[in-house]
């Protein structure tokens, strides 16, 4: 029996450019986003916002709005607490600097007493139709007595502020520490120089393409949502378990295709309960979709940080100690606090060695939207501040900025490293690949590029951005494969593709793995019935946990897969090889295709007469304990012009040298690098969430918030410095959020250096034209 046919496709294996199966679909406008999906006798919601940031809300009047036509119902906090519906939960509740946790009041679905921010739900009306719904909506009337508000972590520490949470006293949710205060202490009082940064990382409204939207359903005593997410197994766990109150089984999600996310859509929002709430009362589906001008004031934002960084270096410019102090904004309700706490921690360290670092970070409550994780979470910030550092302690110091990095560099021998973060880094060539990136960049030409902006009237500057990441930690995952009676093969993991190319880069390990025919393989993420296990997608580490949970299930359908041939093949177990997804008999022509062996198990069970040796079938249903965390790590280079006269900042150039370790498909990486960094772009030069004095949002809408488009997007210069990581199977190391951590501190520098002629050292993101402009003319 001959393997199946193709089933060795060496172009769709790892580290080819595999095109991403699903763009066919999308690009002829067939995708299924969850605003797609229309279920029989659905009915349509829509949601009553808080006009004012901070109120007592002393009462609600349904009554005009029930008389509209198609109006079924309008439901506020207290129907939902008559319910017995619990509070939405902080996922991560870490510990302060006295061992206490974090001060996390639950949030509820829909408030009873209080509102904390503009845009929170306060109710919500169900119609025959969306416009009815929204009409109706409009007519809610809402008693709310306004209180005064605040929207700036600083500001909500001060004693006479106002209080977001009764129970958390001067709205201080968490007051984190990491590090050996007095050791640090001790280098910062020992060094020949330190240099000091108050930098802003700006808040960012997240703005995915598909505004969220969900369809809820109780069915036969069960709960379904349809909702983009980041994974269903978690999403139906924190429902189930701290909304709900219900065993997890009662609940089901399902996924579809996820337009963007980054973040933002990964937990419970209000609207799911919501429309669960109205499913189970009404008995008929009840969909929602946010939108755009709500979302700027519903979703979660991401950012939002502000840190006094330090760096002790000695006379020879060799770091000591480096120390964050700042502020976290989290918004009226707890988000997610890691980014300016152990992602701080984590990734400050970047590639240097350096022997000591502390972090005191407070979160915040304020009355503005909640602020959660955004593209890195954390990391790219933790390098932002490094790398900002460096440029300035080089200049204060009159050291070559390459120069400074390249004494600070770990060592290749010094691998496994352990830093001070507690993170040991297995592997990574930090130095040779700053000089690969040197020289894609023509570091060494910038002079007459220089003078050539020069001629033209502008300034020119060039930056440096050097980061190292350390993604999600390990959680478990499952890999599942599943041989369908059609021939094809199908994947079972928990991460969520919503805009990754898992289905392209998953299928290529399983075409190594197990030899499979690319064109057979699918892949299934969006039904939490599938799944007995998942982490979702986030934190750099979809193709860690998932390429490992399948190559482990790849080993086990081997081994299954022997004992079925030697009793297909009629011979014994030990005699059985696998090589190029067919088994055969050792030192014969004799082999059967993995596919056609599943076939045939499948054929002889269902017939009752199959040996007792024979597996019942070669499916695999496995979850996988993952691997410690990667370090990918990179070094962009970036080239602005200024207009002088405008204040415009315009990247002009941008090479980008990533060691990603093995890269299992490099089209679809080089991808997530371009879109990263644009997104770094947008954050550097052009997004800002402005929030006025009573808790107001003036930047609710495209009109006032500035987003990166196709003309800010440089000719990128992109290439690989691979150095496999030892810590998983695969070698892979994670690239999602790389492109932000290396864009931040790249077009910041450059922009810094533009500048210096002007006597300018520092300049906090955003870098509009505006305050550009200021700059200029205040140091002219």
């Amino acid at each position: 029996m001959a393997p199946d046919s193709d089933s060795l496709i060496p172009t769709f294996g790892i580290g080819q450019p595999v095109r991403r199966t699903e763009d066919p679909t999308l690009l002829r406008g067939q995708g299924r986003y969850t605003d797609d999906v229309n279920l029989a006798g659905q009915v349509y919601a829509a949601m009553v916002r808080s006009p004012h940031a901070h109120g007592i809300l002393n009462g609600i009047d349904a009554a005009e709005a029930l008389a509209m036509p198609g109006v079924l119902a309008v439901y506020t906090g207290a129907d939902l607490a008559a319910a017995g519906f619990g509070g939405i939960k902080c996922p991560v509740i870490p510990p302060d600097r006295h061992g206490r946790p974090m001060l996390a009041p639950r949030r509820p679905a829909l408030p009873t007493e209080r509102i904390r921010f503009a845009g929170e739900a306060v109710a919500y009306v169900v119609a025959e139709t969306a416009l009815q719904a929204r009409d109706a909506a409009e007519l809610v009337g809402l008693d709310i007595e306004p209180l005064p508000a605040v929207t700036e972590a600083r500001a909500a520490l001060e004693p006479d502020a106002p209080q977001v949470h009764s129970d958390v006293p001067g709205n201080l949710a968490l007051d984190f520490h990491y590090g050996d205060a007095d050791a640090v202490a001790v280098a910062f009082a020992a060094a020949a120089h330190v240099t000091r940064l108050d930098l802003v990382s700006n808040r960012i409204v997240v703005n995915a393409m598909e505004p969220r939207s969900a369809i809820a359903q109780h069915r036969d005593g069960r709960w379904i949502l349809h909702v983009g997410c980041q994974g269903v197994f978690g999403l139906r766990n924190a429902l189930a378990a701290d909304v709900l109150n219900v065993e997890p089984g009662k609940v089901q999600i399902l996924t579809g295709q996820v337009g963007g996310s980054f973040g933002m859509k990964a937990g419970v929002y209000p609207e799911y309960v919501c429309l669960l709430h109205a499913a189970r009362l009404l008995g008929r589906p009840v969909k929602w979709t946010d939108a755009r001008s709500e979302s700027f004031l519903s979703d979660n934002h991401g950012r939002a940080h502000e840190m006094m960084a330090e760096l002790a270096l000695d006379a020879e410019g060799r770091f000591l100690a480096v120390r964050l102090t700042g502020y976290g904004n989290t918004g009226a309700y707890p988000g997610l606090p890691v980014p300016v706490t152990m992602n701080a921690v984590k990734n400050v360290l970047g590639v240097y060695r350096t022997p000591l670092v502390e972090v005191s970070s407070k979160m915040v409550y304020t009355n503005t939207s909640v602020v959660g994780p955004y593209r890195g979470a954390g990391r790219p910030e933790g390098n932002y501040y490094m790398e900002r550092l460096i440029d300035t302690a080089a200049a204060e110091m009159g050291i070559d900025r390459v120069e400074l990095r390249r004494r600070n560099h770990i060592a290749p021998d010094a691998m496994p490293y352990q830093a001070p973060s507690g993170m040991a880094y297995d592997s990574g060539e930090f130095g040779a690949l700053m000089d690969q990136a040197l020289d894609l960049a023509d570091w060494d030409g910038f002079a007459a590029r220089k003078a050539d902006s020069g001629a033209r009237g502008r300034l020119r500057g060039r930056g440096i951005g050097s980061y190292l990441e350390v993604n999600a930690p390990p959680s478990k995952e499952m890999g599942g494969l599943r041989f369908e009676e059609d021939g094809t093969v199908t994947m079972v993991t928990g991460t969520l593709d919503y805009g990754q190319g898992h289905a392209a880069t998953f299928a290529q390990v399983l075409v190594d793995h197990l030899g499979l025919p690319f064109d057979r393989i699918r892949l299934l993420q969006g039904d939490s019935d599938q799944l007995v296990a998942g982490g979702g997608t986030g934190g750099s580490r979809s193709t860690i946990a998932s390429g490992t949970a399948l190559i482990e299930a790849a080993e086990q359908v081997i081994e299954k897969g022997r004992e079925a041939a030697a009793v297909v093949l009629e011979a014994a177990a030990v005699d059985i090889e696998f090589v190029d997804g067919a088994f055969g008999i050792v030192g014969t022509d004799r082999r059967i295709g993995v596919i056609e062996l599943a076939r045939r198990v499948r054929t002889l069970t269902a017939a009752g007469n199959a040996p007792a040796e024979l597996p019942a079938t070669l499916d695999v249903s496995h979850v996988s304990n993952n691997p410690p965390s990667a370090f990918p790590n990179g070094c962009h280079v970036a080239e602005v012009e200024v207009d002088p006269e405008t204040g415009v900042v315009e990247v002009v150039a941008y090479a980008m040298v990533n060691d990603f370790g093995t890269v299992i498909n490099p089209l679809l990486v080089e991808g997530q690098l371009h879109g990263g960094v644009l997104q770094g772009i947008g954050q550097a030069l052009l997004e800002h969430t402005v929030y006025d004095a009573q808790g107001q949002l003036l930047t609710g809408s495209f009109m006032d918030y500035a987003m990166p488009r196709a003309i800010h997007a440089p000719p990128f210069r992109f290439a690989s410095h691979p150095v496999p990581a030892t810590t998983n199977p695969l070698g892979a190391k994670g690239c999602g959020e790389a492109g932000c951590a290396g864009a931040l501190p790249a077009v910041m520098n450059a922009l810094v250096d533009a500048l210096e002629p002007y006597g300018i050292r520092h300049f906090d993101m955003p870098a509009t034209p505006e305050k550009v402009w200021q700059a200029i003319q205040g140091q002219d």
